[in-house]
């Protein structure tokens, strides 16, 4: 029997190989159900719906050189598929360690690196837990995965505001043209190591006489390029994050906890308000419950300010379905140790003003491409230098804004964690998803034993900010009117 196999693009490449002792790379995703879903009809919807991806029938295999995508020929999807039972009450709690320990313990490298556990008796409805590892996909791709699994048309459901909003934080992309065709080789699989050295060879030469008789082309790439280089300096030079009660050593262990859902329409109001994006509010937001907590932990913030490494979709809005890693990283300041909501909020929005155009996302793109065709030793090294750049990964992916149904069931909550790279220990996400913003952490337990305490200030903190827009808006309409003035 001939097994097919297919080269893996050397971002993934670099993904695969990010896996060690006390970090799996691996995207873990929980979703649930108001109301009962039955296994077998569970079972089928995979078979029709997520396997039409056949990479999820192949399972990576590094060599010497990379890595490839190697089908399983004795494929069986109830190694990937099982049921498992809460302990009583089956409820948020039990559910949380679950996936915690889930999120603890790696994907076997001898099958598809993918897992799915569903609970049939979850509050009264189910609940599933997703383990897919991330040279597989990244966020944005699982969440099209997601919307082929569901009941609901992917194109409406799909958030155009929340892709704008991608697209505004970096250049246009007609302006990165020339860097991004560059860029997208390296997401792609070469079927042929050498066949694919000898094409890129030929158009090496073919773009030679080309930029011979068109200079300006030069000139543009030449700009595009040199932009990209001063920001890989750039971010080289930049001091490590300050040491805090949530960096430290990283033991494997993992916590998870996520809060209740707050209403997206009063984060846009609040947005709207102080002319700031949602965006804005929610990273606000973020840094507001992380200094609380230190200062709860005695830990002085004054002035402090943290950097969350914030993944960027690079796909066009466009582009197809297709799988594997196409997003960017930026270090974003986050203003921690500003007690005030306001000025905290408004430093938010002069941070992500000041990164939009920045060439970080493609340029750490790049970077990550070149790391997976250099040999694996070096790639350790370099992802431990960026990493102690940051304090947490901060993961913001616009879901779909129209209910979704599994098994003719209606989702009621999504929630899910990308892996942390090098010794970053706390990741955060954001995801929208029908009208409302669901926000989940999972750490370290050596870092934080309960992230449930930062996650539970989320809505304090938000709070607060939604208190000092509507006090500036009841103090102006009370605003005593100018002698002569008419109503207006």
């Amino acid at each position: 029997m001939t097994v097919s196999h297919e080269r893996m693009s050397s971002v993934d490449t670099a993904w695969l190989r990010m896996d060690g002792p006390a970090s799996a790379m691996m995207i873990v995703g929980v979703s649930a159900t108001a109301t009962p879903i039955r296994r077998a009809a569970f079972r089928r919807m995979i078979e029709q719906r997520m396997l039409c991806f056949t990479r999820f029938r192949f399972r990576p295999v590094a060599d010497p050189i990379g890595a490839s995508w190697v089908e399983d020929d004795d494929f069986d999807l109830d190694a990937h598929l099982e049921y498992a039972v809460l302990p009583a009450p089956a409820g948020r709690k039990e559910l949380q360690h679950l996936a915690a320990v889930l999120a603890s313990t790696p994907l076997d490298p001898r099958r598809p690196m993918w897992q799915i556990h569903l609970i049939e008796d979850y509050s009264g409805g189910s609940a599933w837990i997703m383990r897919v590892h991330h040279c597989y996909a990244d966020g944005i791709a699982m969440i099209r995965v997601l919307l082929s699994m569901t009941e609901q048309d992917s194109g409406p459901a799909m958030s155009g505001q929340a892709g704008a909003r991608h697209r505004s934080g970096r250049r246009g992309r007609a302006d990165l043209l020339p860097l991004l065709n560059w860029v997208e080789q390296l997401t792609q699989p070469a079927g042929d190591i050498l066949e694919h050295v000898l094409a890129e060879g030929a158009k090496l030469l073919e773009g030679g006489i080309h930029n011979l008789f068109h200079p300006g082309t030069v000139a543009a790439a030449a700009a595009q390029a040199g932009g990209v280089l001063s920001e890989f300096a750039r971010v080289l030079v930049l001091p490590d994050d300050p040491e805090t009660p949530l960096r430290g050593e990283l033991g494997g262990q993992k916590a998870v906890a996520w809060a209740d859902p707050i209403p997206l329409r009063e984060v846009k109001t609040v947005g709207k308000a102080l002319g700031c994006t949602v965006n804005d509010v929610l990273m606000a937001t973020v840094a507001g419950a992380l200094g609380s907590h230190l200062r709860d932990q005695d830990f002085d913030t004054e002035g402090l300010v943290l950097r969350a490494s914030v993944p960027v979709n690079l796909r066009a809005a466009e582009e197809p379905l297709t799988l594997g890693n196409k997003f960017g990283l930026v270090f974003v300041d986050m203003a921690v140790g500003t007690r005030n909501p306001l000025q905290r909020l408004y430093a938010m929005h002069e941070t992500m003003t000041s990164l939009k155009g920045s060439l970080q996302p493609p340029m750490t793109l790049m970077v990550l491409g070149i790391m997976g065709l250099l040999p694996g030793v070096l790639q350790a090294p370099a992802i431990e230098m960026f990493s102690r750049k940051g304090t947490a990964v901060v993961s913001n992916v616009p879901g779909p804004q129209a209910p979704l149904y599994v098994c003719g069931q209606r989702i009621s909550e999504m929630y899910f964690w990308v892996p942390q790279s090098g010794t970053i220990g706390v990741g955060i996400s954001i995801l929208t998803y029908a009208g409302q913003v669901y926000v989940g952490m999972i750490s370290d337990r050596r870092i934080l034993e309960n992230p449930g305490d930062v996650v539970d200030r989320f809505a304090r903190e938000f709070e607060q900010l939604l208190l000092a827009v509507t006090v500036g808006a009841l103090a102006a309409r009370e605003k005593p009117r100018p002698a002569g003035a008419t109503p207006g």
